[in-house]
């Protein structure tokens, strides 16, 4: 993350302009169809609105400062993780299981059905979505939210329902990824930043994610309750070209550098209004995670300085808003770029489930006190 130099108390300016853009990042996607349709060039602009605002305000110090805030936008997608020993970027992953699944798909998707059929749809569902959930956190939240988003893709189910199935897979996979320092940028920021052991994660908040994954595949499966197999359940007719997932791995490629802008744009505002706050406030409004980058937030917020409450707080509610809406999280970006899922569609499901698990996790975490730490 490139270090901006923040004053110690706030700037109005700054605050005004970073207050209207998120505005127009949560009003205009809902309200304009222009910006519906082209999501990932709108949030390109308002970063790039973003880093113009701290730059005139002397945020950024120099052209310097601003050409390696530039640079750190456009190479995270390409090299954000490790899968094993071999680094490969979401933009890579997207491309490459996307030709993998153009090219055997007919293999894949026959071995699905075959899972399908012995099962049912909905306990087959449960135990994918269980297991992607878990395993988010070890092959990569990437790897994960591109075999999700090819499967929901290859299931002949009206789009209501396959919607609604995504929405929530992507919730567990998103909850699931933050139980190791493997999984995603948000959990390898805050064990450096803790100078915390590789379990650490799982100790302290893997009594509250485990459920998280738990009732999100729930809802995942139940969501197609009554859908009984049949031999079109599978649409082994495969739908798109190399020419759309090359476009499409363009689109995850602005989508993810226009986070990295607006996280660090957004950067001053979190150290002026948030860093201060108690757990209970922190909580609720790291639900701007939704539609700000949650790793920004983390590397912002997270420190040897807060308590362990703090901590728990503020990563829960980073992990839970980043399901709320499209911009949130990895697997958002790339199920709903596969799928071709609007703002709105995510939002009439993502905001009424975040909404509720928020509200639970609160009662648990923060109302009644239940700190539950792992014996790891």
């Amino acid at each position: 993350m490139v270090e901006l130099t923040i004053p110690e108390e706030p700037v109005l300016g700054v605050t005004i302009v970073l207050s209207i853009i998120l505005v127009l990042v949560l009003v205009l996607p809902f309200k304009v169809r222009v910006v519906e349709e082209n999501l990932e060039i709108f949030f390109f602009a308002m970063g790039l609105l973003g880093v113009a605002a701290v730059y005139a305000f002397g945020i950024i110090a120099d052209a310097g400062q601003l050409l390696d805030l530039f640079k750190k936008a456009f190479t995270t997608p390409l090299a954000i993780a490790m899968v094993g020993p071999i680094p490969i970027g979401i933009v890579q992953a997207v491309l490459l299981f996307g030709l993998v699944f153009y090219y055997y798909h007919a293999r894949i998707y026959r071995a699905l059905g075959l899972a399908m059929e012995r099962m049912g749809l909905p306990l087959f569902i449960f135990i994918f979505t269980t297991i992607l959930g878990f395993i988010s956190s070890i092959i990569s939240v990437i790897v994960t939210a591109v075999i999700l988003a090819e499967v929901a893709a290859a299931l002949n189910i009206d789009r209501a329902r396959k919607v609604k199935y995504v929405v929530y897979a992507c919730f567990a996979v998103g909850i699931g990824a933050a139980l190791t320092p493997l999984g995603e940028p948000l959990s390898t920021i805050a064990v450096s930043k803790l100078n915390a052991s590789f379990t650490y994660l799982i100790d302290i908040l893997g009594a509250y994610i485990v459920p998280g994954i738990l009732v999100s595949a729930l809802m995942a499966a139940y969501t197609l309750r009554g859908v009984q197999y049949t031999a079109s359940t599978i649409n082994f007719t495969y739908e798109e070209s190399v020419k759309d997932i090359v476009e499409r791995a363009f689109r995850v490629f602005l989508f993810v550098a226009a986070l990295e802008m607006l996280g660090a744009a957004f950067t001053p505002m979190v150290k002026w209004y948030f860093a201060q706050l108690p757990s209970w406030a922190l909580y609720w409004i790291n639900t701007i995670s939704a539609v700000v980058d949650n790793a920004t937030l983390t590397a912002a917020e997270i420190g040897p300085f807060l308590t362990e409450e703090q901590i728990r707080s503020a990563l829960m509610s980073l992990l839970i808003s980043g399901g709320i809406l499209i911009p949130g999280n990895i697997p958002n970006i790339v199920a709903a770029g596969r799928l071709k899922i609007t703002m709105k569609e995510w939002a009439d499901v993502g905001v009424k489930f975040g909404a509720v698990m928020l509200a639970a996790y609160f009662i648990v975490i923060e109302v009644l006190n239940i700190h539950i730490n792992l014996p790891i």
